[in-house]
């Protein structure tokens, strides 16, 4: 699929949402398209937020739901599918945007060793010499797969930090000078898409389930929204898939 392709799918709703948490995510490390599970409060949070996303979204015995293979979306999806009773759909395209030499390490030891890189990202510049994947890669390989999904009223996607926010950024049309225009989805949060005369339209944004998901030290509420390259909490970095 080319950027210049018509953005038509086999789906006229969309909702991406996003994984629990892990532990990775809470220590601020770049997992990127490496696979550390769910840890105990990502998993609380999926099967406090499947009810609510189901709500919300109005999903049915006709909703689709397809994942990335990554075994944090997988169970994370996998507590909405129980409670749709639907088949779960795993597909490796929707995977993490790669992150080349930085998955495994942490911001500060991103910021120590490739201080270069690491400025060129939180100013949302392309970073040179890291390996990995480019945005429009991420973007084209999650956007084929959504176009092999068989026709349905809604598909809800379960992906990651990155490469929903290319999903987001690709469907309206956003130019990489423009990634800042909405946040980083947080961990178990989901943003909703329709198409409408030909066009996507985002008709909710990180959207996540009302009460607290977890609480922090002596009961207060820890936050839920994670880095965008799939990480922890900062700034929005050139490829929403982070930590």
């Amino acid at each position: 699929m080319s950027s210049d392709a018509p953005l038509a799918l086999p789906v006229r709703r969309l909702i991406l949402w996003r994984h629990g948490r892990t532990e990775w995510n809470a220590a601020g490390r770049f997992q990127g398209r490496m696979d550390p599970p769910l840890d105990e409060v990502g998993r609380r949070q999926a099967v406090e937020a499947a009810p609510h996303l189901a709500a919300a979204g109005r999903l049915s015995a006709d909703t689709l739901v397809v994942s990335s293979d990554l075994d944090r979306a997988a169970d994370t999806a996998a507590a909405l599918t129980r409670l749709l009773g639907v088949q779960l759909r795993l597909d490796p395209r929707l995977q993490e945007h790669g992150m080349g030499s930085w998955e495994g390490l942490t911001r500060d030891e991103v910021a120590e060793r490739y201080p270069d890189q690491f400025a060129d990202w939180l100013a949302g510049r392309p970073v040179l010499g890291r390996g990995g994947e480019e945005p429009e890669e991420v973007a084209e390989r999650a956007l084929a797969a959504l176009a092999d999904l068989p026709p349905a009223p809604v598909a809800v996607v379960v992906t990651h930090g990155g490469t929903s926010g290319r999903l987001i950024e690709r469907l309206l049309g956003l130019g990489s000078g423009q990634r800042r225009v909405f946040g980083p989805l947080g961990n178990c949060a989901w943003s909703e898409l329709r198409e409408q005369s030909g066009s996507w339209r985002l008709m909710h944004h990180n959207a996540s389930a009302p009460a607290p998901l977890a609480a922090g030290p002596e009961g207060v509420p820890a936050r839920a929204d994670g880095n965008p390259e799939d990480g922890a909490a900062g700034p929005v970095g050139d490829a929403d898939a982070v930590v």
